[in-house]
């Protein structure tokens, strides 16, 4: 059958496009003229398979195209997307969800319920949109599965966003039932494998984000502050990214003269606190945070060691900038060396170092009588690194942590759950009889003040006194942290460091 009427309107039927004219051809019943034309093979295969299934009766076969048609919701109003077009638009979503919403008028959530119905729906869905997709799922179970396997074959664009629906759709609607997590996404020349396995909410949707939905939490930022990220997106170009962002926390320490002692976006993006972040981790993020932030122009990471490049001009920025890292990396668990160039702080991991301290720190209880030979033991280990430059930075955080881990010990041996002045100081004069040290102490009111006669480390005339200086003094500041935290005061009146005969120390509770 090579030959039928109206060729026009039987190929606008047959590809689901009915332009205004045919359509009110068809609602107003005009009275049809028979002509004869001829139809190519392209839309005789098309026809086939309806006059096969009406047993040659074509009218009928139009019929059922027609109702097909209305049944696929194809309206007059329809429009055709130029390839090339149609591409660009698909690789502007890639990385971006669609809405539930719309998700939910495409696939039924409830074919959730079925693994077998769904993957039917599916198959017949991308047919409909004639978008020559291959969609197979395979599962353990049909209903609640453990493990799901998706393979999407096709066009790259398409079958990448199809890829991103599809996991979408399951990982929203087994949210509730049995979550699935997106365990990997593999892409070869022709194929998308998509691997799905039990887990729970949180992983199942972080997995989500990771592998479909990159850009996703940026542009609902931008969507719902619009004025507010285009005003900064303009001068970051104005001022071709040389404009600093950093945590109000973080610009309030250095208006106030003070040495930035953490990196809250740090913990923030690790969703742990400092100390629980893995050395690694620890070294990525902070590159992260400080070249996005600005605060350097590019970090560098090699294995252990960070180069941190910079245009500031100002050594006292370049020295706070400088004490700040190293005090991160300590509370992080890790002792650096930091060595200044004109561009560049260098900062290298003291791997000896650290062992020792956590040997020292972990052998340090108040009832322990060996604490201040372990003390003495560390010094005649720090004595062989005097030519180390900016020790005095290893020392400072050694000191923190010696301090911090004294009262600690403190506190469980002697139930102390909230510190005043006058535990404080019970505390101290316990801590300095072991480490040999005399002292006086006055508390008056809501001020404490101390003074240092007689230091058995600082005259062991085998260690380098301006060092063991810093590390008590350092020990005293970690401790005064831990007791009362921001809310305490020090000045130091005199120093054995400044060559003093004594140690004069005043402390204010605010």
């Amino acid at each position: 059958m090579k030959s039928v009427n109206y060729k026009s309107i039987v190929r606008v039927i047959t590809n689901k496009q009915f332009h205004n004219g045919a359509k009110r051809w068809i609602n107003l019943n005009i009275m049809i003229t028979t002509r004869h034309i001829s139809l190519d093979d392209e839309c005789v295969e098309k026809i086939k398979p309806y006059v096969e299934k009406n047993k040659g009766n074509f009218s009928a076969a139009i019929r059922d195209i027609i109702d097909e048609a209305g049944k696929s919701g194809i309206h007059e109003n329809v429009s055709v997307i130029e390839i090339s077009l149609f591409k660009w638009m698909l690789g502007e979503i890639d990385g971006i969800l669609i809405p539930d919403t719309i998700l939910d008028a495409m696939i039924d959530p409830l074919l959730i319920n079925s693994l077998t119905k769904l993957k039917k729906n599916l198959v017949d869905k991308f047919n409909e949109l004639e978008w020559e997709i291959d969609v197979t799922l395979s599962y353990d179970t049909d209903v609640n599965p453990a493990n799901v396997l998706i393979e999407i074959r096709g066009s790259y664009e398409k079958r990448k966003i199809v890829a991103s629906i599809v996991s979408q759709y399951l990982v929203k609607n087994a949210m509730n039932i049995k979550p699935l997590e997106i365990k990997s996404v593999s892409d070869h020349n022709d194929c998308i494998i998509v691997e799905l396995k039990k887990s729970n909410k949180e992983d199942s949707m972080r997995s989500l984000m990771t592998f479909f939905g990159s850009r996703d939490e940026i542009m609902k930022a931008i969507k719902e502050r619009p004025v507010f990220w285009k005003a900064i997106i303009k001068r970051h170009l104005l001022s071709n990214y040389n404009m600093v962002t950093v945590h109000r926390n973080y610009f309030e320490d250095l208006l106030a003269g003070n040495v930035p002692m953490g990196e809250i976006t740090i913990e923030t993006l690790a969703k742990k606190p400092i100390q629980e972040i893995p050395l690694g981790m620890m070294l990525s993020l902070l590159k992260e945070v400080y070249e996005t932030s600005r605060v350097f122009d590019r970090v560098e990471i090699d294995r252990e060691t960070l180069i941190l490049f910079h245009s500031y001009r100002n050594m006292v920025v370049i020295e706070t900038l400088k004490k700040s890292l190293v005090s991160l990396l300590e509370t992080n668990g890790h002792l650096y060396d930091a060595k200044v160039t004109s561009n560049m702080i260098v900062l290298t991991h003291r791997p000896d170092i650290n062992t020792k301290v956590n040997e020292i720190v972990s052998n340090l209880k108040i009832s322990n009588s060996r604490v201040d030979q372990e003390l003495i033991m560390f010094m005649a280990f720090l004595k062989g690194l005097k030519d180390i430059p900016d020790i005095h930075l290893s020392l400072k955080a050694l000191g923190g942590r010696i301090g911090r881990s004294l009262m600690q010990e403190y506190e469980k041996e002697n139930g102390i759950k909230n510190w005043t002045l006058e535990n404080f100081q019970k505390a101290f004069e316990t801590i300095h009889s072991k480490l040999r040290i005399e002292s006086d102490w006055k508390v008056e009111g809501k001020n404490l003040t101390y003074k240092v006669r007689k230091c058995a480390m600082v005259e062991d005339g085998d260690l380098f006194e301006t060092e063991v200086c810093h590390l008590i003094q350092e020990s005293f500041r970690g401790a005064l942290n831990h007791a009362f935290g921001n809310k305490a005061g020090l000045h130091i009146n005199k120093s054995f460091i400044n060559g003093d005969k004594s140690c004069e120390v005043e402390l204010q509770i605010l």
